[in-house]
């Protein structure tokens, strides 16, 4: 894999790199002159302090439950679900979707496909989702070539649609299984499977038992590893990060088994649901009402649909934390920081637009833990940004060195989060604690873009972009008022914290 050749020789994972971070991180702090912390606001350091606890405090709860969920919780369902395993082995259904995909990458997913078909005790059916001629004589090659007559009980469902986009994709292929397997048992499992993601072999095997759990549980999805193909190795190592990130709050989010998401590069879903037609119906087309927007139809996010479906009609889902599916990692652009803009906003446009909505499920429907992390996305978005305004409002009011302060803490603090890391992978970078910092901050300031600009989507491989209903005067009422509705939530944060400070001596102000 691309992800171990990009580790060998990295200069960034050697115990040099880390000790030049460290010493970097000692030269700040012993600028630092004694006494400079003095000429701060106390009352200021103080509500900075209990952010700061709350926030860190939160996040180790994270790790905890994560930890707990990985070594103790899973295992034992794992063990349960192997022990209560139907003699019967269930119909495997694969819906891939590709478009828009290099002809080796679609070789290698397609490939994995048949090898997990072929390890499935039971039937299969593979529902080819494509939109070229190209990748269609791919798939019906590797099919006769890996599959061919070896197995009757394997079949291969060729489904050509226009490149309007994945939720039609999604549509069209679940379409496609009611129409195949028109006796679809309560049993029986779909994955929905990216173009860009390789399965492995017993993914069946280890994961279909556990929906037979409980009723209730209603889809599951994967670790993922990254696997770099085009791109600077910064690349790498920023998306090795998020997805040892994102093993520690899934995990943690497992043991609620109501994870935030089911991601669209691999899920494992009861056939019964995917061919419900209220479940096709909100994926193909789902939209959200705005009170300063109007209606609107949602075009990235599809995976956020599923998810919300499910959790709105009580599912639980499931996260199972010691299976990978690897997915090949293209960027839209390369350059880091555009490419690194372009995806954070699609992926925090999706997360923001659907957590309005199940919030207001409220937390006795799908549990208060969930809905609490929840409103903790939105509200991250600012403490986040409290510590930096802090920083340089205080410089600008007190001392200087209240900048030199900042980058010390920040940069001690991220690289103790960092650590936490190795706990899910081997390897660590010294570039991790930098993209923590990037992350944060200008994570931050895109999601409160797509918070105030809830209507901009677009995909990364496709042109598809949402077209606007509204004439031109509302469509450019609609622009700006979103904008203003941006500058001026960044305005009241720095006013926030300005008098808090003091910096802004408004009179009569609630000094805490």
């Amino acid at each position: 894999m691309a992800t171990t050749k990009a580790s060998a020789g990295d200069f960034s994972q050697s115990a040099w790199a880390h000790l030049l971070y460290l010493s970097v991180l000692a030269a700040l702090v012993a600028a630092v002159p004694v006494g400079a912390l003095d000429a701060m606001d106390r009352h200021a350091i103080l509500a900075i302090g209990i952010i700061g606890t709350w926030r860190y405090g939160w996040n180790l709860f994270h790790f905890v439950r994560a930890l707990i969920y990985q070594r103790i919780v899973f295992p034992r369902m794992a063990a349960r679900a192997v022990a209560i395993a139907s003699e019967t082995p269930p119909r495997a259904i694969f819906l891939v979707t590709s478009f828009r995909i290099d002809a080796h990458t679609t070789s290698q997913v397609y490939r994995a496909v048949f090898a997990a078909a072929l390890a499935h005790d039971g039937p299969s059916t593979i529902i080819a989702s494509v939109v070229e001629m190209g990748d269609q004589r791919i798939v019906k090659q590797l099919f006769s070539r890996i599959v061919g007559g070896a197995r009757g009980d394997i079949r291969l469902v060729l489904v050509r649609i226009a490149g309007t986009g994945k939720r039609d994709a999604l549509a069209f292929g679940f379409r496609a299984i009611r129409a195949s397997v028109p006796e679809v048992d309560e049993n029986d499992i779909v994955m929905v499977i990216d173009g860009d993601s390789m399965v492995p072999s017993d993914i069946v095997a280890r994961c279909a038992p556990l929906l037979r759990l409980d009723p209730k549980i209603g889809a599951l999805t994967t670790d993922e590893m990254s696997e770099l193909r085009e791109g600077r190795r910064i690349f790498h190592h920023w998306y090795s990060m998020r997805f040892a990130q994102r093993q520690i709050y899934m995990s943690s989010m497992g043991l609620a088994k109501r994870v935030l998401t089911l991601t669209g590069r691999m899920s494992m879903f009861r056939a019964t649901l995917v061919c419900d037609p209220d479940f096709i119906r909100q994926v193909e087309v789902d939209t959200i009402d705005h009170w300063r927007i109007g209606r609107y139809r949602l075009l990235t996010g599809d995976d956020k649909s599923t998810w919300f479906w499910l959790l709105r009609n009580g599912y639980k889902m499931v996260y199972v934390p010691d299976l990978i599916v690897h997915t090949v990692e293209v960027p839209p652009q390369p350059d880091f920081i555009p490419a690194s803009l372009q995806l954070m906003t699609r992926w925090f446009g999706n997360m923001l637009r659907t957590s309005s909505r199940a919030i207001a499920l409220g937390p006795g429907r799908i549990g208060l833990f969930t809905w609490w992390s929840l409103i903790d996305q939105r509200l991250s978005m600012w403490t986040s940004l409290t510590g930096l305004t802090f920083a340089v409002l205080t410089s600008i009011t007190y001392t200087p060195w209240a900048m030199v302060v900042y980058a010390a803490w920040i940069m001690a603090s991220r690289y103790l989060i960092m650590l936490l890391l190795l706990s899910q992978r081997r390897e660590v970078s010294a570039w991790y604690p930098l993209l923590l910092i990037y992350n944060q901050i200008v994570g931050s300031l895109v999601k409160i873009y797509a918070l105030t600009h809830p209507d901009r989507q677009r995909w990364t491989r496709q042109k598809t972009t949402f077209a606007s209903s509204h004439g031109r005067g509302r469509a450019l009422a609609i622009s700006l008022t979103s904008h203003a509705a941006n500058i001026l939530s960044l305005l009241a944060l720095v006013t926030a914290v300005g008098v808090w400070v003091g910096t802004f001596p408004i009179p009569f102000a609630l000094r805490f």
